[in-house]
């Protein structure tokens, strides 16, 4: 069954507190995995991200990483593509990201849909895919000797996947009745207008999904889908990630012989540069089924990085303003019981996005309260910043926090991968999890004064009635 992961706001699948509460069609992914506010306790070396990596490019610009897991008899095999919808750059075209998640299922001449299907079944494996943001990811979980078959397959369907007129129509509606089944949470209504209002030229303006009106059209769109694919699903667009009881000098064998013939693709068209938003945007939403007030809320923020502090302080502020420990959590929550739901996240990104924030709120009548009370604690931290044993104990939360998202050869792999999408090297969760230790109680006082400001806000609030 194919699945399109939902994580917070867009995000990468970075495993923070939103998660369970607020979510967009996009990563985990991928953003599969999630980000290094999350990483383990250093082991020995004070490493993230601890285990053994062999790694080689291919003359075409396929990129191979083996990654040595103890999962004895077991490997995860991921297929990293560098396409999200933030690459659906053409106007009217947003959604084939997602749409060929989808497609990718549909066989190839060699392998058709049943044929896939059954060498799949035939290896005990599970196969599934993701999409989000800033990368679609395929993966199979199976045992180590039904490598050479995985190899086998799945580079035949990324360089020869065949579908005809009647697969493409069947597939374009089906990703319309996927929309209009997402449609009926009203949390994906107000990502929706919360994208489109606080971007203006970015394609993060669009979900994963697509606008309503492109997914509409799809069916029209079969020779540009062809385009798409031809584009992206290229050699040099992808990585190769395999975690576990895996040699090394096999698997790239295995992908030599498997992909070295497949032609490296053309330069991509470039995204478009999100300008400064200078005032504060704001939408207000009914809903005509029964449901409790919600406020969201999204501030901009800089695209990952390695060497930007600013955002593993924006992950710490995350931690100080909307985690169970916070004040304004004890406040609104237990206290006043005004809030059913609080949480906060920054989501990592290949271009600059947002820092996002949900309440959802048990009558409509505080809708105005929560807000104000929100806004002045993001204030008062700006103003007042945080003690050096509380940004310790946050710290030390934060990064001991990732530990289960490491617990086995599958979750490491996802883990990976939206590293792989951020930044095409498993080495950058090593490098931005020692950004956390340059983190200071200045750089909390001074990082929150910078981007919890009116004019970079955006508010999307909703409650039942038209």
């Amino acid at each position: 069954m194919r699945f399109l992961l939902t994580t917070a706001l867009g995000a990468t699948a970075l495993a923070l507190p939103i998660l369970a509460t607020l979510s967009r069609p996009s990563v985990a992914a991928g953003a599969a995995a999630a980000a290094a506010a999350v990483m383990p306790p250093a082991q020995g070396g004070g490493l993230a991200f601890p285990f053994p990596v062999k790694e080689k490019t291919l003359a075409n610009g396929l990129r191979v990483y083996v990654v040595g897991y103890d999962s004895p008899g077991l490997v995860a095999y991921y297929s990293v593509v560098r396409t999200g919808s933030r690459n659906e750059v053409e106007p009217g075209k947003s959604g084939f990201a997602h749409f060929f998640e989808h497609m990718m299922f549909h066989g190839t001449e060699k392998y058709s849909l049943e044929a896939y299907n059954a060498a799949i079944k035939e290896m005990g494996a599970d196969s599934n895919a993701f999409t989000s943001d800033d990368l679609t990811v395929y993966h199979i979980l199976a045992g180590k000797a039904a490598l050479p078959k995985i190899v086998e397959i799945e580079s035949d369907r990324f360089q020869h996947l065949h579908y005809q007129e009647a697969d493409f129509q069947k597939e374009a509606r089906a990703v319309l009745g996927e929309y209009n089944k997402n449609a009926s949470n009203p949390l994906e209504k107000m990502t929706e207008v919360l994208y489109d209002h606080a971007f203006s030229t970015h394609t993060y303006k669009h979900t994963t999904m697509g606008f309503l009106k492109d997914i509409e059209n799809m069916p029209n769109e079969m020779a540009y889908s062809r385009q798409f694919f031809d584009r992206y699903y290229r050699p040099d667009n992808i990585v190769i990630l395999v975690v576990g009881d895996a040699d090394p000098d096999t698997v790239f064998k295995l992908v030599e012989s498997n992909c070295g013939a497949w032609k490296a693709g053309d330069k991509h068209p470039a995204i478009p540069v999100e300008p400064p938003q200078k005032k504060e945007q704001r939408a207000e939403l009914g809903w005509p089924g029964a449901t409790l007030p919600m406020l969201v809320e999204g501030y901009h923020t800089p695209a990952f990085s390695t060497t930007n502090v600013d955002l593993p302080t924006l992950d710490v502020l995350a931690e100080l303003l909307f985690a169970e420990r916070a004040p304004l959590y004890k406040k609104l929550v237990i206290t006043e019981q005004k809030v059913e739901a609080l949480a906060g996240s920054n989501d990592a990104h290949v271009d600059p996005n947002l820092f996002t924030v949900l309440a959802r709120i048990k009558k409509p009548a505080d809708l105005a309260y929560v807000e104000r009370a929100i806004h002045d604690e993001m204030a008062k931290v700006a103003k007042d910043g945080v003690d050096d044993k509380t940004l310790r104990e946050v710290l030390s939360h934060v990064k001991y926090n990732f530990a289960g998202q490491l617990s086995t050869a599958d979750k490491t792999a996802y883990t990976a991968s939206s590293f792989l999408a951020l930044t095409g090297d498993l080495g950058s969760i090593n490098t931005y999890f020692a950004l956390y230790d340059k983190v200071t109680s200045a750089d909390v006082k001074r990082v929150a004064a910078a981007y919890f400001q009116p004019t970079n806000r955006t508010v999307v609030t909703l409650k039942a009635g038209k």
